[in-house]
């Protein structure tokens, strides 16, 4: 067995094709052996260290989808045989094979194939607390969804849509804007043509949004808080172009007691139940082409360098997924 490990915080180049052995489940695990590996911004933040990883070395990944080749004692969750997929720490998804918790592995439904799986249950689980918990959007909301062409961003444009919502996103490029307006997003907002705050402003008649879904960080944040309403919450779930510079609370008074909150999946699926309520949830809307998620690009699993640096090059629209078994297309 192979996998893709770390030994010291870098670019795209630390990422290591290296032997390892997955080990045999303990009582409460269970052994999966990935066939398809989902690529997400969070690996990159564990690659450079932004996110401190346990230790180095570390194998990279949160999420794949797989088959169960052996269970420990007292599992009862999965069985070997069981399709099933995940998202959750800890880190090791970069692998062949490997054993994990039993309890954070979802059975997969006959209308999710791997790759769907691999490439959607991530980001499909934060669309889904984004907007199901930690802002419940209603009909008739305006909500603004930054990287709105990306792998989260399209789901939360069409998720958002689903729900009645008015939706507006920033993207980088008039390509982009026509694959997040396919999406769902009312309005896509070039930002490297024009202020997105402002033309926010424009489009809500001064009101401003109800919501900020911002997954960009430094380059965003101050900006996201001049698109909200007064009473209105900025979402801040990742820092894509670094983190969020400091800032006084009392700005968050000054511009209309706004809430703010740094949520995270890992606090909303801690409990099993909640896990399971969510991905049925997703599964069903994904079963039923409600929402789509593109798989748009495959690379091998040991390509693994070449993936982040699409990735970080912003050069990705929906969803990657690394494959163990295949050469990548």
């Amino acid at each position: 067995m192979h996998c893709i490990r770390v030994h010291e915080p870098g670019g795209p180049e630390v990422l290591r094709w290296e032997a390892c052995e997955p080990g045999e489940p303990g009582p409460g695990e269970a052994l999966v052996r990935h066939t398809a590996v989902g690529l997400n911004y969070i690996d990159v933040y564990f690659r450079t260290a932004l996110y401190p990883p346990p230790s180095h070395p570390f194998v990279l990944g949160v999420e794949a989808a797989g088959v169960v080749e052996a269970v420990g004692s007292g599992v009862s969750e999965v069985a070997v045989g069981d399709r099933v997929a995940y998202a959750c720490r800890p880190l090791g998804a970069y692998s062949e094979a490997r054993v994990l918790p039993a309890d954070r592995l979802l059975r997969l439904p006959e209308g999710i194939d791997d790759e769907l799986a691999a490439g959607s249950i991530l980001k499909g689980l934060t669309a889904h607390y984004l907007l199901r918990r930690t802002y419940p959007v209603r009909s008739g909301q305006t909500i603004l969804v930054h990287a709105a062409a990306g792998g989260v961003g399209s789901l939360i444009c069409q998720w958002g849509k689903h729900l009645g919502a008015r939706v507006l996103g920033t993207v980088g490029s008039e390509e982009k804007a026509e694959r997040a307006a396919e999406d769902g997003c009312d309005q896509p907002i070039v930002y490297t043509r024009e202020d997105f705050a402002e033309r926010v402003r424009e489009l809500t008649d001064g009101v401003g949004v109800d919501v900020v879904y911002d997954s960009v960080g430094a380059a965003t944040f101050t900006r996201s808080l001049d698109c909200l309403r007064p009473l209105g919450m900025m979402v801040s779930f990742g820092q894509s172009s670094g983190p969020v510079p400091e800032f006084s609370l009392g700005e968050l008074a000054a511009r209309g007691s706004l809430t703010i909150t740094r949520p995270s999946l890992m606090d909303y699926t801690a409990a099993r139940a909640d896990l399971v309520a969510c991905y049925e949830e997703l599964a069903g809307l994904l079963a039923s082409g409600v929402l789509r998620c593109r798989v748009e690009r495959r690379y091998a699993l040991r390509e693994a360098a070449d993936a982040h640096r699409a990735l970080e090059g912003r050069e990705t629209v929906g969803s990657t997924v690394l494959l163990p078994d295949e050469g990548g297309l």
